[in-house]
């Protein structure tokens, strides 16, 4: 067990990894093995990794996750795109993520990639697209955890019709929506709107990185005009939130307005660091936010750059907030609920796997752990608010 400075008793990273959790926001060109990237690279002659080593290889392509902003962080996706240009390696690399999740004990994903970033080795975005869904099964077959996709656009290009008519072409073959990503500054999702009013039109769904590198404008943009169901990390929605002398919090028009809507925010705590879009773990806007009842989400966003887990980013949270089981069956009952998954999925989701996972680990830890003076696993820390129940 992890013994918090609080003194308060939580899961260990063991733990967390065997109980069922739910990811939103994790890139395929994010999570790659790092000797995948070497392998992949030698096949197809990339010259451009410095070394063919693999642990040097993983920190190389980690190092921009410490340099405080998004477009540096952006840098190594050129690495692992370069190496995602045929069909095998597609097939490879989400069978891989599949794998990875599961061993997570992550049961429900969507993994979202760009298609329009996968052409360049001759492939159609058509055969792109059916190459990530062909790994996504394989990788998932026998190992409790659903796959679904999520097609982005880059916000930064000119291809988000193209790749909005793709992604509902795909929708009951395992793409789920919608998304657009990509340097935020200069590129508003205003200017996709043609993508998102097809995209609603035709009652799929859609999610937009917001509020990341840029602020409440980029928020207010993909919820007003673009139709946004999810904000893809959010983070720039405490800028609207006013904490008084007293420590009351008052919210702002649109604060207000996502909450009372109940947006999910997918929030990936390590990149939201790392790009400079929160100071530090201890000052991540998530504590706050969670406080409020804002619909609050734990993600991972690039494992292999910024170096985690959803497991990791769930023991992060603990030894910086206190959080036990408690609160990470509520994060990942939001995540589900907020799932693009049809209902009944996520609803069996919920009560025969997530339900059930979390009263069996907080047992196990209650079993374990009942020194005196010493609050178990799943107990509020003093003087907490948290929410009671799976609220709305």
């Amino acid at each position: 067990m992890l013994v918090c400075d609080n003194g308060r008793v939580t899961a260990s990273i063991e733990e967390i990894r065997a109980a069922p959790k739910v990811l939103l926001h994790d890139h395929l060109d994010g999570g790659l093995r790092p000797a995948t990237v070497v392998e992949l690279a030698g096949e197809i002659g990339y010259g451009k990794l410095p070394s063919r080593d693999v642990d040097e290889v993983a920190r190389w392509l980690r190092r921009g996750a410490h340099r405080g902003h998004l477009n540096l962080y952006l840098d190594a996706f050129q690495h692992t795109v370069a190496v995602m240009q045929t069909r095998e390696a597609l097939t490879r690399v989400a069978a891989e993520c599949a794998e990875d999740l599961a061993a997570d004990g992550i049961v429900y994903a969507e993994v979202r990639f760009a298609p329009e970033l996968h052409v360049a080795g001759g492939l159609s975005l058509d055969e792109v697209v059916r190459a990530v869904l062909e790994g996504f099964r394989i990788g998932s077959a026998g190992r409790g955890i659903t796959v679904y996709a999520l097609l982005t656009a880059m916000r930064t290009a000119a291809r988000s019709l193209e790749i909005a008519e793709l992604a509902v072409r795909y929708r009951d073959a395992g793409v789920v929506g919608f998304d657009i990503a990509g340097a935020e500054a200069g590129s508003p999702p205003s200017r996709h709107l043609d993508a998102f009013q097809y995209v609603a039109r035709e009652n799929f769904h859609i999610t937009i990185h917001a509020g990341e590198g840029f602020g409440l404008r980029s928020i207010w943009e993909a919820l007003q005009w673009c139709g946004a169901e999810r904000l893809g990390h959010g983070v720039r929605i405490v800028d609207d939130i006013q904490i008084g002398p007293d420590g009351t919090a008052s919210l702002g028009r649109l604060a207000s307005y996502v909450r009372d809507r109940r947006t999910p925010l997918e929030m990936c705590p390590s990149s939201n660091v790392q790009t400079g879009a929160a100071p530090s773990i201890e000052e991540h806007p998530i504590r706050l936010l969670r406080q409020l009842s804002f619909r609050v989400t734990v993600n991972t966003d690039n494992r292999l750059m910024s170096g985690v887990t959803l497991s990791s980013e769930f023991a992060t949270l603990a030894e910086a907030f206190g959080y036990g089981w408690r609160d990470f069956e509520w994060l990942t009952i939001n995540a589900m609920k907020s799932a693009f998954a049809h209902f009944d999925e996520r609803l069996r989701i919920i009560d025969t796997v997530i339900k059930p996972g979390f009263a069996t680990a907080r047992a196990a830890s209650d079993a374990v752990v009942r020194a005196p003076g010493r609050r178990s696993a799943g107990t509020e820390a003093a003087g907490e608010w948290t929410p009671t129940g799976t609220r709305p």
